[in-house]
């Protein structure tokens, strides 16, 4: 767990997490998404003077404090990159099949929801901007400027699950044509009133502003990205530990684990090659003490693979 000058953050499953990569002291491991380093501090804790910890993040504020410390302890390394381009970084390194656990916290951090100019929370006014990166890419608000009224409404349907897509949609497009949207109280004013029905346990925006997130960052797409390079990055008996926040996520890695520890059979049902990974214990979700510190901590589910081949 890290602070910085506004911000306690609670990691996820930070105990849990760390257990599952069965840590050699002097093991190699990659924290493929930092954000403000409490698994990164934790494993360093748990390292002796030959481990080391890489990092991965396009956050400016999390690298920021990846340099910080990476300044304190000579062990860790941060690179400013989306977390599919990590296998690549590593094999640079010369370091591919020789780490021995790699952990991917997925989603959105308590931070880029908790600070208002960064735009990924429908209970904060701030611009409409959503990246990951600060640097590169379009901001939502450019994005629903110029997209076609079809392609917002199958956004919101597909990854959101939003039944009133198309009527969220159709609204966006009105009122764009009167004037932008340019925070994120404008695309909350639109989505409520585009919602006939509300969920009293769920604001009616929640839905729209996740899918917009996935969409702008392109997640889902660098999830299955990065854990098509992964086996190949990991020793043999290293740790694959993924954390997910959304049942997209879950299914991608999901898929994907059940996927590596599965092998071929031929026509006599006999198995045909050998599987690369082996699903380690059933998945985790936290426990109702950390959802009680932490509401956010109740949609994480952790899965975990091993290496064997």
């Amino acid at each position: 767990m890290s602070t910085d000058a506004a911000f306690v953050h609670q990691t996820v499953l930070l105990e849990e997490a760390v257990d599952a990569l069965a840590i050699r002291p002097d093991g190699i491991y990659l924290d493929a998404t930092f954000g403000r380093g409490g698994h990164s501090e934790l494993l360093l804790a748990r390292l002796g003077p030959a481990g080391r910890v890489y990092a991965t993040d396009q956050d400016l504020h999390a690298l920021e404090a990846g340099h910080d410390l990476s300044a304190r302890d000579p062990r860790f390394q941060i690179y400013h990159a989306p977390f599919s381009a990590a296998a690549n970084w590593l094999a640079e390194l010369g370091l591919s099949g020789q780490v021995n656990g790699v952990l991917f916290d997925l989603g959105v951090s308590s931070p880029q929801i908790d600070e208002a100019e960064r735009g990924f929370s429908f209970q904060r006014n701030g611009p409409l901007d959503m990246r990951m990166n600060q640097q590169a890419g379009e901001t939502a608000a450019e994005w629903l400027a110029r997209a076609e009224e079809t392609e917002i409404a199958n956004v919101l349907y597909q990854l959101g699950d939003e039944k009133f897509s198309r009527r969220i949609a159709r609204r966006i497009v009105e009122t764009r044509d009167a004037h932008p949207l340019m925070t994120t109280f404008d695309l909350v004013r639109c989505i409520v009133e585009a919602t006939p029905r509300r969920d009293p346990r769920k604001h009616p925006a929640t839905r729209s502003f996740q899918a917009i997130r996935l969409h702008i960052n392109r997640e889902l797409d660098e999830i299955t990205e990065a854990l098509s390079k992964v086996v190949d990055l990991l020793a043999i008996g290293g740790r694959l530990v993924v954390i997910s926040f959304h049942s997209l996520e879950d299914r991608i890695v999901k898929q994907f684990i059940r996927t590596e520890s599965s092998v071929d059979k031929d026509f006599f049902g006999q198995p045909v090659g050998t599987a690369r990974l082996a699903r380690v214990g059933a998945a985790v979700r936290a426990s109702e003490a950390e959802i009680a510190r932490n509401p956010r901590a109740r949609s994480a589910i952790m899965r975990i693979a091993e290496r064997v081949a």
